[in-house]
């Protein structure tokens, strides 16, 4: 192997390490994906990132051997920044700290956005179809996902029914967002644009919120999103509810970002409708169910979901539960309220923050044990 494909091979493996992984392929699609998107010396820096934000002394220390001077290294790192291959994190620190980004959805690729190429999207999607097909989900586990579910407004129970949590509330979550809010437009349905398609769902492009305080300015810093007020997101997701997205924030109780989903373009639902029980894997405190006295047949409801969850059924609408996510869709279209959601007996409480999701997905990955050395290692301040 060449020193130039040695660097990338030791890039794959280093993101490998993050919770959401980055495995080699076969084919060699992996260190293709890396190619497009770092150069051989920011791959080589890349390598010295840790899953932990650290300080620019720490990383100096890693890679001075190389003869730049910390100057040069910190504005190698803004560039990386900039162009969405690393994060910066300012929030609660002195000052910068960086670390490596996930390269999947939620991270480096979405980076991407209003910069996307053909030759990326493509090497993209042939690693993401390689890895996935490679997963095997044994029977009883639950995935866990980046995104969840939550019901759109005009799907949620009646007041009283049930107690709504306020991470199953998009305007309590709006409400609640620490610092400014961003708006990206739609990697999803961009990457159809560019390839050629177009979305069947939505006209609709700007519609991925960004309300964590880094998470909102990194992304108007790299120049992909803009800053917005709390009266504009709303009005976003008023628009993408009408559309029938489907409401999709982080999997955590402080969300940095809330998608809105179309089953003709998001790679997740793309991914999730392959397996024979979507809702298994998903993290959503609703269901739906029919009355069929009041259903008349109309079949809006059919049309309306995302998931393929609805079928005719001698003329009545029925619910196939094992890919219903309780996006609450087919509520909120119902010309004759036949439709509502139930809330499930037990309740899926999110992770904190993102940070507690990201450790409990390492912890599956890796195990009780690694876990604990891990930690170690991050209270000593070495790279993990």
């Amino acid at each position: 192997m060449d020193t130039e494909s040695q660097i990338y091979r030791d890039l794959q493996k280093n993101l490998d390490k993050l919770p959401s992984g980055f495995p080699a392929t076969e084919s060699g699609a992996d260190i293709r994906l890396l190619k497009q998107l770092f150069t051989p010396e920011e791959a080589e820096i890349a390598t010295q990132l840790s899953m932990k934000p650290e300080p620019i002394k720490r990383i100096y220390n890693r890679v001075k051997k190389s003869r730049m001077s910390i100057e040069e290294l910190e504005q190698i790192l803004d560039r990386m920044a900039y162009k969405g291959i690393l994060l910066v994190s300012e929030e609660g620190y002195d000052e910068k700290h960086y670390s490596n980004a996930r390269l999947d959805a939620g991270g480096t690729y979405n980076f991407q956005v209003n910069r996307l190429t053909k030759d990326l999207i493509n090497a993209y999607h042939q690693y993401i179809d390689e890895t996935r097909a490679k997963v095997k989900v044994k029977a009883g586990t639950k995935m866990i996902l980046p995104l969840r579910t939550i019901p759109v407004e005009k799907g949620i129970p009646l007041p009283g029914k049930y107690q709504v949590s306020n991470y199953d509330d998009v305007r309590k979550i709006i409400k609640n967002v620490r610092g400014q809010i961003a708006v990206t437009n739609c990697i999803c349905r961009q990457s159809k644009d560019l390839l050629g398609g177009s979305c069947t769902r939505t006209d609709l492009r700007e519609t991925c919120l960004m309300i964590g305080p880094d998470h909102a300015k990194r992304h108007v810093d790299m120049g992909i999103g803009r800053y917005i007020t709390r009266d504009e997101a709303l009005d976003i997701l008023a628009k993408a509810q009408e559309a029938g997205l489907v409401l999709q924030p982080e999997n955590s109780q402080r969300p940095e970002a809330i998608c809105c989903c179309c089953g003709d373009c998001c790679a997740l639902f793309a991914a999730i409708k392959k397996y024979p029980r979507p809702s298994d894997f998903y993290a959503t405190n609703y269901y739906a169910e029919v009355n069929p006295e009041l259903c008349t047949g109309c079949e809006e409801c059919i049309e309306r979901c995302q998931l393929e969850a609805r079928l005719m059924v001698n003329d009545v609408a029925t619910i196939n539960l094992d890919s219903c996510i309780g996006c609450g869709n087919c509520v909120s279209i119902c010309p004759s309220n036949a439709n509502r959601l139930k809330k499930k007996e037990r309740e899926i409480v999110p992770p904190k923050d993102k940070e507690a999701f990201d450790m409990k997905v390492l912890s599956n990955k890796v195990g009780k044990w690694n876990m604990l050395k891990i930690r170690m290692k991050m209270l000593l301040g070495l790279r993990v």
